[in-house]
């Protein structure tokens, strides 16, 4: 089992669900969070005073999916999230000890579906 986290550009976020959707991957949580990478932010002008911007939208996206699962979801998300531009994003795989779904008590890969 692995957890994939993807941090988005959030108007992608639309594209990447499509995407993990046709991969058969149904389940995720998506957030909205800030942060910077190599686009460092940018400045902006208020009434005379310059503003630095540098922490910018992004979505966060978190998937669990079984080890079949990991490149057909990778390769969805970029699919819907590349733009071949500065800011597109990264991905995190990590490994998944357990999980347990709390309605049934189910462990490991029924789990995670």
């Amino acid at each position: 089992m692995k957890k994939i986290e993807a941090v988005i550009q959030p108007e992608r976020l639309d594209d990447v669900k499509e995407e993990l959707f046709k991969a058969s991957v149904f389940k995720m949580t998506v957030s909205r969070v800030k942060g910077c990478g190599q686009q460092r932010g940018y400045s902006e002008s208020y009434r005379g005073k310059i503003y630095k911007v540098n922490l910018l939208s992004k979505v966060k996206l978190e998937v669990a999916v079984n080890d079949d699962f990991v490149e057909p979801a990778i390769k969805a998300i970029i699919k819907g999230a590349k733009t071949g531009k500065i800011g597109d994003g990264k991905i995190f795989v990590l490994d998944l000890p357990e999980c347990i779904r709390i309605r049934t008590g189910e462990k490991g890969g029924k789990a995670v579906g």
